[in-house]
């Protein structure tokens, strides 16, 4: 499939998934006549640039070219999707679709990110109206992987499974809905919160910072890890969601709720929610609140990966098929063991990588290439491993958040019981650190050095004989102030 992607709407969700499918290595066609477009797009790319990259420790693919089309024919003439994220309006989506495939080719997706219409009411009148299909994203779309898929009777069943397979790609978890409904799932489920939100505050119960806190300090926590239902499975003890409904659904019957009606949203209510809502975040700007936000979704989501819960799921399966080639352990160049970008995470109050993270990096690095040398789990549960004896990091540069970094790994000694490796840590052409590690194979049954299986031997063998010409590392062996 050709990774070109028409963006048809800049607004946030539109601009949004220009910058998804730009950073995961897609060209894209922006079309939007607002005199605001490029802007929005630009804000949202930098952004993602800032964030997406940090929730991986793997490259992401060289980013893809984004342009802004003059006119709809030149934005979809050569793209392979086609994504529709105009105002919600059915008259407008309409009208846009007709134009659409009057210039597009019938094997190309096009999607909408509408978060109410069904496919049925989106492909009336419609020249080919299976073509058209919903894939309803989630805010900011370059950090959250959950796209509502939906198809109707007119979709070809293959055109779905395509579907899902790009999505898959961008590194997103497409969740296919047989079923049509107004609003699909997800935003049906929010709308049940938000009607109440809004009559807790009409009723003067809660103001909306007391909302927020009982969401994002509570229930909010357990949902984003295990969901709803999951969640109250554990509440029912051993008796899991059997005992739990039958415990707890007879206050289902209860008159706590006020779900079927709506509160009128006249002039006072508005001004009410609003006063508050400036009383409880506007000292902050729109964009500082978005980079808070960008910053705490992917601390929350690199956690979520290391547990390889929720959505860190997604991210741990899609990281897969990022991973850096193995190199053959006879070329003579330094091979790369780390690229990735620094995170939010790994940064001290002055904006620079800290001491504990160079260390992490260089481990992680060195893992790596113990991993390609043979020492994988399946050695791990065979009695093989690997102790570090010695450790020595430099300082040279700073690194700061955001910034991409490269490990490279030279063989000093293996082949034998002990390991020798010698690593620089680069972004761009800057030297910024190397770290030096002596590290003995251990026999995990006795805890005590022992000669490494063929593989991992040869295989260090190898990588030393061909680094050995290499110019020696200025600094292997320096003790700590040692300056020459």
């Amino acid at each position: 499939m050709t990774r070109q992607a028409a963006i048809l709407g800049a607004g946030v969700i539109g601009a949004g998934w220009a910058a998804r499918f730009a950073l995961m290595g897609w060209d894209v066609a922006v079309f939007d006549p607002s005199p605001t477009a490029k802007a929005t797009v630009e804000a949202a790319l930098d952004r993602a640039r800032a964030s997406l990259p940090a929730l991986y420790d793997s490259p992401l693919p060289p980013e893809g070219r984004v342009t802004h089309a003059a006119d709809l024919a030149s934005a979809v003439r050569d793209a392979a999707w086609i994504q529709e994220s105009v105002p919600e309006r059915l008259d407008l989506k309409h009208a846009l679709f007709q134009e659409v495939q009057a210039q597009c080719s019938p094997e190309v997706i096009i999607a909408s990110s509408t978060s109410g219409f069904t496919p049925t009411e989106l492909q009336a009148g419609a020249q080919r109206p299976g073509q058209i299909i919903v894939a309803h994203p989630f805010n900011p779309v370059y950090l959250l992987p959950l796209v509502e898929l939906v198809g109707s009777g007119e979709t070809p069943r293959d055109l779905m499974t395509k579907s899902e397979q790009v999505l898959d790609s961008l590194g997103m978890a497409p969740l296919t809905i047989e079923a049509e409904v107004p609003a699909h799932i997800a935003d049906r489920l929010l709308e049940a919160v938000w009607r109440e939100a809004l009559w807790l505050v009409k009723d003067g119960v809660a103001t909306t910072g007391q909302i927020d806190d009982a969401i994002r300090l509570g229930f909010g926590l357990r949902w984003a890890q295990m969901g709803l239902f999951e969640t109250y499975r554990i509440a029912g003890g051993d008796g899991g969601m059997a005992h739990f409904l039958r415990q707890f659904g007879p206050a289902l019957q209860w008159p706590w709720t006020k779900l079927m009606d709506v509160p009128e949203l006249g002039e006072a209510l508005v001004q009410k929610i609003a006063a508050q809502s400036d009383a409880q975040s506007g000292a902050h700007s729109i964009a500082e609140l978005e980079a808070m936000r960008d910053d705490n979704l992917v601390s929350i989501l690199r956690v979520l990966k290391d547990r390889n819960a929720g959505a860190g799921a997604v991210l741990r399966g899609h990281e897969a098929g990022l991973a850096l080639p193995a190199p053959d352990p006879d070329t003579p160049a330094m091979p790369v063991t780390l690229d990735r970008q620094v995170p939010v995470t790994w940064v001290d109050y002055n904006g620079h990588m800290n001491e504990a993270r160079f260390l992490q990096a260089f481990s992680n690095a060195c893992d790596q290439l113990l991993h390609w040398a043979g020492m994988t789990p399946e050695a791990i549960a065979e009695g093989h491993s690997v102790f570090t004896v010695e450790t020595h990091i430099r300082h040279l540069d700073e690194v700061q958040i955001g910034d991409r970094i490269r490990v490279k790994a030279r063989v000093i000694e293996g082949g034998g019981k002990k390991f020798h490796i010698w690593q620089e840590l680069w972004v761009g052409d800057r030297l910024c650190a190397t770290g030096e590690q002596m590290l003995l194979h251990v026999d995990l049954a006795t805890r005590r050095s022992a000669v490494p299986p063929d593989q991992i031997a040869n295989w260090l063998a190898r990588a030393k004989a061909a680094h050995a010409d290499l110019p020696w590392p200025e600094g292997v062996g320096r003790a700590v102030g040692q300056s020459a």
